[in-house]
C-alpha cells in the first residue's frame, strides 16, 4: 500500500474516533466548563484530522492543514490551563489571566511567523519553527499540570497527560527535523493520524475519572524549576534546529549530513549541561528571586524537619538539633548554649566553634535583649546598622573573628532557654523576614525536642536515684547498728576514769567517730529531702580542714591560698565534695606524686577560683565527655558508687558556680571550680 493511502486511512480513522468521543461527551450531559471545553477540543481535533484527509486527497497547500492544527494545539493548551480554574462558564475560562496570556502569545506567534512566511514567498521554515515552539509550550503546560496535581488528581489526569504529551512530542520531533532539513518527512506526517486516534481512549478514561470537572493544582517552586528546565531544553533544541537549517542551506551537498550531526552533538551538550549541579542551582536561584514571593515551601520544610528528627544518627539530641539548625543556613559551625541563671551559659554541644570568656559580657546583653524583644540576632546586619537593634550594645568584631553570624534564641513555652550560635562562610549575607520566620519555627520545634529529651533524662536519673535510695535504706540500717555500739561505749566511759590516760584518748576518738557516723546518716537520709543551710563561710578555712583530714594518706596535699575568700553556701556539703575531689586526686597519683589545691579571688570576674590539680594518671577526652559526670558509672568496682563527681558538679551549679575538667592521659588532671564571690566582700576596704 502506498504511504499516502496509509495517511488517508489514519486521519480518517482519527476523525471518526474524535466524533464518537464528542457524542459520548454529549450523552453524559456534563454541564461543567471543563466538559464543554473538552467537547470543543474534540471537535477541533476531528476537524484537524478531516483537513488532513482532504489535504492528502486534493493536494492543496499544507499551510491550511497546519493552520487548523495550530488551532487544535491552542484548544488543548487552554484545556490544560483550565484545570486550575474554579467552577464557572466557558467565558470565565477566557477571562483567566493565564489563559489570556497564553492566547495572546499564541496569536502573536501565529501572526509573526505566518507574516514572515508570506513575505518571504511562502518560506515554510518559519512555520516549522512556530510549531516547534507551540508543541514545546504544550509540553511545559502538561509538565506543570502533572507535577502540581495531588495524588488523587494525578490518577485522573495521567491518561490525558500521556495522550496529549505523546502527540506533542511526536510533532515536536517532526517539525524540529523539518526545520533542520528544510522540509517535512511525509512518511511521519502520514502516521500522525494513527497516533491521534490512539490518544482518544486515553482521553476518554481521563474524562470519566474527573470529579465535578475540576482538578486543582498547586504551582510550587519545584514545578516552575522543572518546567523551566524543560523550556530551556526546548529552546536550546530550537536554536540547534535553526543552526542546522543554516548549515544545510550553506553546506550544499554535505549540508544535510553535517546539520544532522550538529543537532546530535548539540543534544549531547544539552544533556550534560542539564545534569550539571551548578547549572541546576543557578536556575533555582533565579526562579526564587524573580518568580516567587515566598522563599521557602513551608510544608516541605516542616516535613523535612520531622524526617530529620526521626532518622538522624547523631550521638545525642543536642548534636542532632545543632546539625539540623546548621543545615538550614549552610552553617560551617555552631554551638548550643543553655542559660543556667546569673547570666551564665553552659555549652551543651559545639561544632567547629569555641567561645572563651571574652564573650560572656556580650552573651549577658544578648540574653537580656532577646528576653525583651525575642529577635534573631544577625551579626552582619548589626555590624552595618546597630540602630536596627535598639538598646543592644555588643562587640560584633569578636563574633566575626570566630565566624559567628547568627544567634537564634530558643524559647520553650515562652521561657528563654538559650541560643543556637551559628557561623557562615558568607560574611555579607543578611537574613530577610522569610529566613527569620523559618529559623524561628525550626528553633521552636527543636527547643521542644530538646526539652522533651531533657525531661526524659531527668526521669531516667530520678529512677536511678530511686534505686539508690532503696539501697541506702539497707546501708542506713547497718550504720545504725554501728552507731548504737559506739554510743554504748561512750556512755560507759565514766566507769573507766581510773584507767591510764591513753584510754581517755581512745574514748575521745570513738566519740569523734560517732559524730562522723551521725553526719553520714544525716546525709544519707537527706538524699530524699534535699535540704541545705547556706551561710557566709571562708572557703580557705574549709579547704585547710579538708587537707588535714586527707593528709593521713600519701601523697600529701599542698594548699596555695592567696586571699581570704568568702562565699555563701552550705559548708558541710562543700567540705564533703572537696574532700571527695581531693581523695580522687590522691588515688589517681603515686605516693611520690603531687596534689595541689589553689584558691584565688578574681575581683574582675566576681568569682572565686579553686583548682585541684595532680600529676597522676589523667583521663581521656572521651572519658570526660561520656563517663566522668555520669551518675552510677564508676571505675572503682564495688568500692565506689559513681556519684561523687556528679554530686560535686550538681552542688557547684546549684550555687551558680561551675566545675570543669582539664586532663591529659599520663600527665595529670586539673579540676577547676568557680564559685560566686560574696557581694559584701567584693567592696574595697
Amino acid at each position: 500500500m502506498e504511504m499516502y493511502k496509509v495517511g488517508i486511512w489514519g486521519y480518517s480513522f482519527a476523525s471518526i474516533a474524535y466524533i464518537i468521543f464528542s457524542l459520548l461527551i454529549l450523552a453524559a450531559h456534563n454541564q461543567s466548563s471543563i466538559a464543554k471545553w473538552v467537547l470543543f477540543s474534540a471537535l477541533m481535533a476531528s476537524m484537524a484530522n478531516m483537513i488532513g484527509v482532504l489535504q492528502i486527497t486534493l493536494g492543496f497547500s499544507l499551510q491550511w492543514a497546519m493552520l487548523v492544527d495550530a488551532i487544535k494545539i491552542a484548544t488543548f493548551s487552554v484545556l490544560i490551563l483550565s484545570f486550575n480554574i474554579e467552577k464557572g462558564s466557558v467565558q470565565e475560562i477566557f477571562k483567566n489571566k493565564r489563559v489570556s496570556k497564553y492566547l495572546l502569545f499564541w496569536l502573536g506567534a501565529i501572526l509573526v511567523c505566518w507574516g514572515i512566511s508570506y513575505s518571504l514567498d511562502y518560506a515554510y521554515e518559519y512555520l516549522f519553527l512556530l510549531f516547534v515552539l507551540l508543541n514545546l509550550t504544550s509540553l511545559v503546560l502538561l509538565e506543570q499540570l502533572y507535577r502540581g496535581a495531588n495524588v488523587e488528581a494525578k490518577k485522573s489526569i495521567t491518561p490525558l497527560v500521556i495522550a496529549l504529551g505523546s502527540i506533542a512530542v511526536f510533532d515536536f520531533v517532526l517539525y524540529a527535523q523539518a526545520t533542520m532539513v528544510g522540509g517535512i518527512e511525509f512518511d511521519f506526517w502520514y502516521v500522525r493520524g494513527y497516533l491521534s486516534a490512539i490518544a482518544v481512549p486515553l482521553l476518554l478514561i481521563s474524562i470519566r475519572r474527573f470529579k465535578e470537572g475540576v482538578v486543582r493544582i498547586f504551582v510550587s517552586r519545584n514545578v516552575v524549576f522543572y518546567s523551566s528546565m524543560l523550556m530551556i531544553a526546548g529552546l536550546y533544541l530550537l536554536l540547534m534546529a535553526v543552526a542546522g537549517y543554516l548549515i544545510n542551506y550553506l553546506g550544499g551537498e554535505w549540508g544535510q549530513l553535517v546539520s544532522f550531526g550538529f543537532f546530535i552533538l548539540g543534544s549531547i551538550v544539552l544533556a550534560v549541561l542539564l545534569i550539571t549541579e551548578t547549572v541546576r542551582r543557578q536556575v533555582k536561584v533565579f526562579i526564587s528571586k524573580h518568580f516567587f514571593a515566598n522563599k521557602y515551601e513551608y510544608r516541605e520544610e516542616w516535613l523535612e524537619l520531622i524526617g530529620k528528627i526521626e532518622t538522624a544518627s547523631a550521638e545525642n539530641y543536642y548534636q542532632m538539633s545543632l546539625q539540623i539548625m546548621m543545615s538550614k543556613v549552610d552553617a560551617t559551625g555552631g554551638i548550643i548554649l543553655k542559660a543556667n541563671g546569673n547570666n551564665r551559659f553552659t555549652v551543651k554541644h559545639n561544632d567547629s566553634i569555641e567561645l572563651d570568656e571574652s564573650f560572656n559580657k556580650d552573651l549577658m546583653l544578648l540574653e537580656h535583649f532577646t528576653k525583651n524583644q525575642g529577635w534573631i540576632i544577625d551579626i552582619n546586619e548589626y555590624n552595618e546598622d546597630p540602630l536596627s537593634y535598639p538598646g543592644l550594645f555588643i562587640h560584633p568584631k569578636i563574633w566575626r573573628s570566630v565566624g559567628v553570624n547568627i544567634l537564634v534564641p530558643i524559647f520553650i513555652s515562652k521561657v528563654f532557654y538559650g541560643f543556637f550560635v551559628l557561623s557562615n562562610i558568607d560574611e555579607h549575607n543578611k537574613l530577610n523576614w522569610e529566613d527569620r520566620d523559618l529559623l524561628f519555627a525550626i528553633a521552636k520545634q527543636l527547643g521542644n525536642f530538646i526539652s522533651l529529651n531533657e525531661a526524659n533524662d531527668k526521669l531516667a536519673e530520678s529512677k536511678q536515684f530511686d534505686a539508690f535510695n532503696r539501697m541506702s535504706a539497707f546501708l542506713v540500717h547497718d550504720l545504725k547498728n554501728v552507731q548504737a555500739q559506739l554510743a554504748l561505749i561512750t556512755s560507759n566511759a565514766m566507769q573507766h576514769r581510773d584507767n591510764p590516760e591513753f584510754v581517755d584518748d581512745v574514748f575521745e576518738t570513738v566519740e569523734s567517730a560517732t559524730e562522723r557516723l551521725s553526719k553520714v546518716l544525716t546525709q544519707l537520709r537527706n538524699k530524699q529531702v534535699a535540704q541545705s543551710s547556706s551561710k557566709s563561710v571562708d572557703l580557705g578555712d574549709i579547704i585547710e580542714r579538708v587537707a588535714v583530714q586527707r593528709n593521713v594518706m600519701q601523697p600529701q596535699v599542698v594548699i596555695s591560698n592567696q586571699d581570704i575568700c568568702w562565699a555563701t553556701l552550705d559548708d558541710e556539703r562543700f567540705f564533703s565534695v572537696m574532700n571527695h575531689l581531693v581523695q580522687n586526686a590522691q588515688e589517681a597519683t603515686a605516693d611520690d606524686g603531687s596534689v595541689k589545691v589553689t584558691l584565688t579571688k578574681q575581683q574582675d570576674k566576681e568569682c572565686i577560683n579553686i583548682e585541684v590539680s595532680d600529676n597522676g594518671c589523667g583521663m581521656s577526652e572521651n572519658f570526660i565527655k561520656t563517663r566522668l559526670f555520669k551518675p552510677f558509672d564508676t571505675t572503682k568496682g564495688n568500692a565506689g558508687m559513681g556519684i561523687g563527681v556528679f554530686e560535686a558538679k550538681q552542688f557547684f551549679e546549684s550555687v551558680a558556680g561551675s566545675l570543669t575538667v582539664e586532663s591529659v592521659e599520663g600527665q595529670g588532671t586539673k579540676m577547676i571550680i568557680c564559685v560566686p564571690l560574696q557581694v559584701e566582700f567584693m567592696l574595697p576596704t
